[in-house]
């Protein structure tokens, strides 16, 4: 067993030096025909004896099941975004700022650096072996793609020993991309299968990512350049230029394009270099990034609310063109968002062809007079949103009048609202028919009402055939009803039916989630369950109630207030109570805190609850789930087949609890 342990690890060591050579150096060792037998030597051996298998080994890159659904990972320390420059006075305004912060006299370097537009990404490494990888989310919390992110042969399994220790535990972050030319290969193969083509390269690296089942991103051509550092422990540096030196020699993917720089001057010829050659570069940039190298000097400076002080993003011009908009229609969106939209002669811009573009609000299109049949130069934002621009008055012909919104919706005929000191108006008929596809989708969602079954694609078949209106509508459908739609069969209409009726016991805090109030987000949803326990006193509660309570400010408190004023809603909820949904109500007690300051693990399988519901409970008495185990876990619930996370429990001495112990805890 010991000589066929050292060929299995023989073997992957030959691979990942291959995959090293060929993806971070560019300098191929071996053949393609070479690789493709050492893979099917060592998958033959792992095949025999599974034993040997690990969760680094090159053979599994690919082999995880398919998914039902993404789970979330909560970020060490927040990935945070970038303030943007938008010209060349705003970058030199950047600079003045860094040395107005820092001691006088100080010196400053700075690492410049292309943007990538892509997806970013965090992965997570202990002992030098990958654990795991997330999206940006909204910095606080991303979805865990880790199975997705293992079929990018750039992105190590194992960190190689180079000229740096590895570090005992390491978050690395970077972009994944698709380069252009590889992205026109996917839309070939796209078209000749007969499938939709996919918009920009940016989109399809994100909607790969975000696959289901890793099968499928194993097919899409992405890459990644790493270019900073999340959590780090049993190495430090004392430059972000040091560590970028590091992450070469552990195997990731730098760009060959940062470059060292002391002034604003010099900053400002980077830009201008950058952009000059943004269009022969192999992937698509949207800018350049400037961040101060020492790291001591970043924490001088420290962050803001979302972005840190010691970097900013510099954004180069949008290409424009010039096209004439048809009409404008004001598009109604699942929160009662009215959003004037230009409908255009297609026009192409950066390889995109744009036929529509945000007017924003009212006041966007009165400030630049912007009326039907204009003629008008339009930019993708970011290179990627489309907007106007301006409008081309020379060629302005006929009398089409200043464009206006519309006082009532065009949909359903309720009176546009528009809350103080905001510039969008609203519909605030939660069952408006623009709106209430998406109202319906957001409702049956896993982290809302989660009724299993019904997607996107039924809810769009129900409302299109007429069955419902709004979602109360889904508590009165018939199994007969459903099974006569196209491609339902009996079977299915059951489960449907079934679904339904295992959603209408539901917490107060989902229900809130659910019914879609402007503002109102998950954690609001738990704040306002905690503070008023049932439905009927949230509804009742005045404007100054919602404003006192902690987290709740002016506009999220006249959002809720809004939402009960309006009669259809409260006609809404009003029948989902008759369709027998029962809301649960809450009275917390002086234990509500128990699990305060404690974190949560959990690997395995749970069977008497859903990973969901369990992460709901210890942050329901004010615990804090994790997705990996280190020193600052205190602990580790272990369901059927745990992973390796329960061996990291016994290794570091975390107390591990079974799936009735935690439950034991809840009650």
């Amino acid at each position: 067993m010991k000589e066929l342990k050292g060929k299995v690890n023989q073997l992957r060591e030959l691979i990942n030096s291959a995959n090293f050579n060929y993806y971070i150096l560019d300098n191929p060792t071996i053949s393609d025909a070479e690789y493709d037998r050492l893979m099917r030597e060592l998958q033959n051996l792992e095949n025999e004896h599974p034993e040997l298998i690990t969760t680094d080994s090159p053979t599994q890159r690919v082999g995880a099941k398919p998914l039902s659904e993404f789970n979330t990972i909560t970020h060490r320390i927040p990935l945070l975004s970038l303030d943007n420059a938008m010209g060349e006075n705003e970058i030199r305004e950047f600079v003045a700022r860094i040395y107005k912060g820092l001691p006088p006299g100080e010196i400053v370097q700075f690492v410049c650096e292309p943007k990538i537009d892509g997806l970013a990404i965090e992965l997570a490494y202990e002992n030098g072996t990958f654990i795991s990888g997330s999206t940006r989310g909204d910095g606080v919390t991303g979805e865990d793609i880790t199975q997705n992110l293992k079929t990018i042969r750039s992105i190590p399994l194992s960190l190689r020993k180079g000229n740096f220790p590895i570090p005992s535990l390491i978050e690395v972050r970077g972009e994944v991309y698709m380069d252009r030319e590889d992205f026109k290969r996917l839309n070939e193969q796209q078209l000749k299968e007969g499938k939709t083509l996919f918009a920009n390269p940016r989109n399809s690296a994100a909607g790969s990512l975000r696959q289901l089942d890793p099968k499928v991103t194993v097919k899409r051509p992405l890459n990644i350049f790493c270019y900073s550092m999340g959590a780090c422990e049993g190495i430090s540096f004392s430059t972000h230029s040091e560590f970028l030196k590091a992450l070469p020699s552990w195997g990731f993917r730098v760009n060959p394009l940062i470059e060292l720089y002391n002034n604003a001057d010099e900053l400002v010829n980077y830009s201008r270099k950058i952009e000059s050659i943004r269009n022969s570069i192999s992937y698509d940039i949207d800018g350049v990034v400037f961040k101060v190298n020492s790291f001591a000097q970043q924490e001088t400076l420290g962050i803001k609310s979302r972005s840190p002080r010691w970097a900013i993003a510099g954004k180069f011009k949008a290409q424009q063109e010039v096209t004439q908009i048809l009409e404008i229609e004001a598009s109604v969106g699942r929160t009662g968002a009215i959003t004037p939209v230009a409908h255009l002669k297609p026009v192409n811009i950066s390889g995109v062809t744009v036929s529509n573009a945000t007017l924003h609000n009212q006041d966007e299109i009165t400030r630049k007079d912007i009326r039907e049949k204009d003629w008008v130069v339009i930019q993708r934002a970011g290179d990627v949103i489309p907007q106007v621009v301006k409008v081309i008055t020379e060629h302005r012909s006929g009398n089409y009048p200043p464009y206006i919104l519309p006082d009532t919706c065009q949909s359903c005929g309720t009176t546009v609202t528009q809350i103080l000191g905001e510039v969008k108006h609203r519909c605030p008929n939660i069952s408006c028919p623009a709106r209430i596809k998406r109202s319906i989708q957001h409702f049956v969602s896993k982290r809302a009402i989660d009724i299993d079954g019904l997607g996107d694609k039924l809810v769009e078949q129900l409302v299109d055939e007429g069955l419902i209106k709004n979602v109360a509508d889904l508590y009165f459908l018939k199994k007969d009803i459903l099974a006569n739609l196209e491609r339902m069969a009996d079977k299915s209409a059951q489960n449907i039916v079934d679904a339904i009726e295992n959603s209408k016991s539901t917490t107060l805090a989902r229900f809130i989630y659910a019914l879609g109030i402007r503002n109102v987000g998950e954690y609001m949803g738990k704040v306002l369950e905690k503070s008023f326990g049932s439905l009927e006193k949230l509804m009742s509660a005045s404007y100054e109630e919602l404003e006192s309570i902690e987290g709740v400010g002016p506009i999220v408190a006249q959002s809720i207030r809004n939402f009960f004023d309006e009669k259809a809603n409260i006609n809404t909820i009003n029948r989902l109570i008759e369709g027998r949904i029962k809301i649960s109500e809450i009275t917390y007690t002086t234990e509500v805190k128990r699990f305060e300051g404690k974190t949560f693990v959990f690997t395995g399988t749970l069977s008497s609850i859903t990973r969901d519901e369990a992460k709901d409970l210890v942050e329901k008495f004010g615990g804090k789930a994790s997705s990996s185990v280190s020193k600052k876990t205190d602990y580790v619930v272990v369901g059927e087949n745990p992973g390796s996370k329960a061996a990291k429990a016994k290794e570091l001495g975390v107390k591990i609890i079974s799936e009735d112990e935690l439950l034991d805890f809840g009650e």
